[in-house]
């Protein structure tokens, strides 16, 4: 879709991290046959992964990822010193070793097939293994169930749930994308304040009547006539901070053991996307808040929507919202800023029936979806990559005199989880 940019020593030093891999996995495969035997196995490792990296990135072309090949090659290489030592700290055998390695492959596919399909292959390449009259050593089992497993799922599952849409692009080339990152390893409430100090402008932190959007007229499009929609549904939108929220959870039964896995290893310690686990924690209440940036001269206003736990202001998401026009269509963009990086929601608006607004990424639309891009921090280009596995809908409309939304979630087609909202207009203060 964009154009690479000169890539300079990048593809060098591409090669040389390729090269020290292969000569991890040539040592650790070849080491259980003695000193001598493990330099000779990292030597050609090393020559062998490098040129396989080599020619992928000779054949690459602009906006696509390295040959799966090379990805297959690059993965049954990382096994191999992995395998080394889980040999070496347990002395599992071939079965367990190859049962560990599928099941930790398999969930790194993420969608439930292949979670599924990972333990099966390693176990039946352990099971090989373990009959032959000399058992092969751990690394040689962890290596070759990394690269069945890989290859048997690249028959099975041919669509792809991620794709590399554009390398090193000025922001401008894909306006569905929030260009904003976080500076630091922790997110939090406080994400937007910092921001500032580094675009400039005014900033107001919790600023009084405002909302995620300038105008719902931004929106205008084939599928959307702002002038249908219900005046109360359009001053929640325009007006946000007007209302309070209180939220319900429905999380699917099969997602939460990894839900909450995730969030105790990433989505708190990051600061980021911490979604209430169940009823009990929605009771602690939702605190939300939208702090902007005014740029000193003409620009567009940042408008971070900032949600947190009332009791602790522990943040559960830090979105920065967003809206642009292309071909006649508007778009909201939503932005969740990550360590060097930005997690983009790209959602096309709809007109509900009784005045209701829907935006989702289930489009086959070119702009609606899911991006996940790093930020150069020198340059500010682009590298974005779409994850086609992940879809999202919000249905905002009135139902028996009040503000509702639904807003469901699925992963590779399969729901597993839906957010039930109330929105309530806050109390007017005395006086006003």
């Amino acid at each position: 879709m964009a154009k690479e940019r000169p890539s300079g020593p990048g593809r060098t030093q591409q090669i040389g991290f390729a090269s020290a891999i292969g000569g991890l996995a040539g040592a650790a495969l070849a080491g259980h046959r003695g000193a001598k035997a493990a330099l000779v196995g990292a030597a050609v490792g090393a020559a062998g992964l490098g040129t396989v990296e080599a020619v992928a990135r000779a054949r690459q072309r602009p906006g696509q990822i390295p040959a799966l090949w090379a990805r297959i090659a690059a993965s049954g290489a990382l096994a191999a010193p992995l395998g080394w030592a889980a040999g070496r700290l347990t002395g599992a055998g071939p079965v367990a070793v190859g049962t560990a390695t599928g099941t930790a492959v398999g969930a790194m596919g993420l969608r439930p097939q292949k979670v599924g399909l990972g333990p099966l292959v390693g176990a039946a390449v352990g099971l090989g293994f373990a009959v032959r009259r000399r058992p092969a050593a751990a690394p040689v089992v962890a290596s070759t169930t990394v690269v069945a497993y890989r290859v048997l799922s690249a028959l099975l599952f041919r669509d792809p749930q991620v794709s590399l849409l554009a390398e090193r692009v000025r922001p401008e080339e894909l306006p569905f994308v929030v260009p904003l990152e976080a500076r630091t390893r922790y997110v939090g409430t406080g994400y937007v304040r910092e921001l500032a100090k580094v675009l400039g402008g005014t900033y107001a932190e919790d600023a009084a009547d405002v909302g995620i959007v300038a105008s719902l007229d931004e929106l205008r499009g084939p599928d959307f006539d702002p002038a249908r929609v219900d005046p109360r549904v359009r001053e929640f939108y325009e007006h946000t901070t007007r209302f309070t929220l209180d939220i319900v959870p429905r999380w699917r039964l099969w997602v939460r053991p990894g839900y909450l896995l995730y969030r105790t290893l990433v989505a708190r310690p990051l600061g980021q996307a911490s979604v209430p686990m169940n009823q009990r924690e929605a009771l602690r209440g939702v605190r939300g808040r939208i702090d902007t940036i005014t740029p000193e001269h003409d620009g567009v206003v940042v408008r971070g929507w900032i949600r947190s736990f009332a009791d602790t202001d522990e943040p559960i998401y830090v979105g920065i919202y967003t809206t642009y026009r292309h071909d006649g269509r508007g778009y909201v963009s939503v932005g969740f800023p990550v360590p060097q990086a930005s997690f983009t929601a790209t959602l096309l608006p709809r007109a509900r029936p009784g005045g209701g607004l829907i935006l989702t990424s289930r489009s086959d639309l070119g702009h609606p979806g899911h991006y996940l891009t790093y930020i150069d921090p020198d340059t500010r280009d682009l590298t974005a990559m779409a994850v086609h596995g992940f879809a999202e809908q919000l249905d905002v409309h009135v139902e028996d005199g009040e503000l509702r939304a639904e807003h469901a979630f699925w992963i590779f087609g399969i729901p597993f989880l839906v957010l039930h909202y109330r929105m309530h207009r806050k109390a007017a203060a005395p006086g006003s």
